[in-house]
């Protein structure tokens, strides 16, 4: 038997005292997080949520977010993050897809009014029975009419539990990735998938409960679940949340809280060499910062060499998916680093290149990068027919086009797939493309990924329009805003008479990405 929140309850038994979570002038031990999980886990129990229900959380990095997270999986479900940026549609097809029968939403910011998007899109999941807002500070929206609240749910429950005792092979947590083909899939991570990839990276990063991290990547995403989040309570460090990434408050944190490990996608990085506002004291922040980790996205070499010249402390890179818990390669500090390079394959976990036949390849030669191990999702929930192709042989075929140096170093080459990395987001092209093509100024509509030094990739649109039919590159982006998440919509317009296609029809995204090199 194995439940995932076994790693906040024993912290909470070794380290009660121990400064868990902080946002702003709100510090929590794991003691008090801990409770607040029970007390998440007994409202559940009876509301009637019973063992293996799935339950969405849309949520900002604040306490609540692992306060709900962890007391989810005490009561034996299965936990859906979702991320914050997602649309009404985009919502309701999750919780759908999902089979939720419940959604924890924050009601969000003046700017992101989650919460009001969130009941709309539940409204529309007729399977989803249970909403609960989650209430922020004074001064955000306030709640919709009518509706349950987290302080309704956890009102006088009490803060001991009995822990529903999972298999170790039960599904934890669904998250969901845009794959390579159709609708964004939920891949099915296990409670033994987690909590082997939260102790290997754990041990990576060498955490330990005099460790302050800041945690700036979103708790959705499985990178800061398992690699921040889930590692850190693991091993007791304190765990610093900021919801959106600026530049200045995290110097300001930094310099604050004496963090010691950060974590980001390479834009970030980007972003903190080029910040010149207010002045910190950088050298009091460098010598406190102990590791730094990238991943989401290639770091360019020219950013990694810049940062740790500044700094004076090494980033280390990774390779990881969303069907891998998500760590599958790591520049490992007991084997060496190679900038540039993905590392080398983490405790328990087997990568090689294969051609198109699935034959192995030697080193020196490119091809689809596979893994196995103890890491590898179930499968994506209720796609059998997808779940044969991808994890056929038993192993996870990434999509990817990689390369193994003759010191077993691996590095990505290039993608498989159309799909589009912004930023460190997933962004796949055949979803946005379905949303545009349905303005009523357009007849053709091709989506793909241009090079970009802030984001890596930026999202460029070609365009053909209808007869008679006009419509200006800013109107179209607009529109196209206002229905699918900020990540998703293109931020670059170019209208063509005509796309490029072959003999059958296909539009040739190759030749359009030739354009772009010329």
């Amino acid at each position: 038997m194995l439940n995932l929140s076994v790693l906040l309850e024993d912290t909470a038994r070794r380290y009660p005292n121990q400064a868990a979570f902080t946002f702003m002038d709100t510090v929590l031990s794991y003691a008090q997080v801990n409770a607040a999980a029970n007390q998440v886990a007994n409202g559940l129990k009876n509301t009637g949520i019973v063992d293996g229900d799935k339950i969405a959380l849309s949520c900002l990095n604040l306490p609540y977010f692992p306060i709900i997270y962890y007391g989810i999986l005490k009561a034996g479900a299965t936990v859906v993050p979702l991320s914050v940026l997602l649309k009404k549609d985009e919502i309701a097809y999750h919780l759908a897809d999902s089979d939720a029968k419940a959604y924890f939403c924050f009601s969000g910011t003046p700017e992101l009014p989650m919460g009001q998007m969130g009941y709309e899109g539940f409204q529309e999941a007729p399977g989803c029975e249970h909403f609960f807002m989650i209430m922020p500070s004074p001064g955000m929206p306030a709640p919709i009419e009518g509706i349950q609240t987290f302080s309704d749910l956890v009102k006088e429950q009490s803060s001991n539990c009995e822990t529903v005792q999972t298999g170790a092979d039960d599904t934890a947590v669904i998250i969901y990735t845009s794959g390579t083909t159709g609708r964004p899939k939920g891949a099915e991570l296990t409670h033994s998938n987690l909590l082997t990839n939260a102790i290997v990276s754990a041990d990576l990063f060498e955490i330990s409960h005099e460790d302050v991290q800041l945690i700036v990547l979103p708790l959705f995403h499985i990178f800061a679940m398992t690699v921040l989040m889930n590692s850190g309570v693991y091993r007791g460090a304190s765990n610093i949340l900021l919801p959106r990434f600026d530049a200045n408050a995290v110097f300001g944190l930094m310099e604050k809280h004496k963090v010691s490990i950060f974590a980001g996608v390479p834009t970030m990085y980007w972003g903190l060499l080029n910040y010149s506002g207010e002045a910190f004291d950088y050298k009091a922040i460098a010598s406190r910062l102990r590791i730094c980790v990238s991943g989401g996205a290639s770091l360019p070499v020219q950013v990694l060499k810049d940062f740790e010249k500044r700094f004076e402390v090494p980033i280390y890179e990774g390779y990881g998916m969303s069907e891998g818990s998500p760590v599958v390669t790591f520049n490992q500090k007991a084997i060496g680093r190679k900038p540039g390079s993905i590392g080398t394959p983490v405790w328990g976990v087997e990568v090689k290149i294969v051609d198109e036949n699935d034959q192995e390849l030697p080193p020196g030669e490119k091809g689809e990068l596979l893994y196995r191990g103890p890491n590898v999702m179930k499968g994506y929930y209720q796609r059998p027919e997808v779940n044969e192709e991808t994890l056929r042989g038993g192993w996870m075929h990434s999509g990817d086009i990689a390369v193994m140096d003759k010191e077993g170093f691996f590095y990505i080459v290039d993608r498989t797939k159309d799909m589009i990395i912004r930023g460190g987001f997933n962004v796949y092209p055949r979803e946005v493309e379905e949303v545009m093509i349905q303005h009523e100024a357009v007849s053709l509509v091709a989506v793909y990924g241009v090079a970009d030094e802030k984001n890596g990739e930026e999202i460029k649109a070609c365009i053909v329009l209808k007869k008679n039919k006009n419509v200006s590159e800013s109107e179209l982006i607009a529109w196209t805003k206002e229905r699918i998440a900020a990540y998703k919509y293109p931020r670059i317009i170019e209208f063509m008479s005509a796309l490029p296609m072959s003999a059958t029809g296909k539009i040739l995204k190759k030749e359009l990405r030739a354009r772009e090199v010329k």
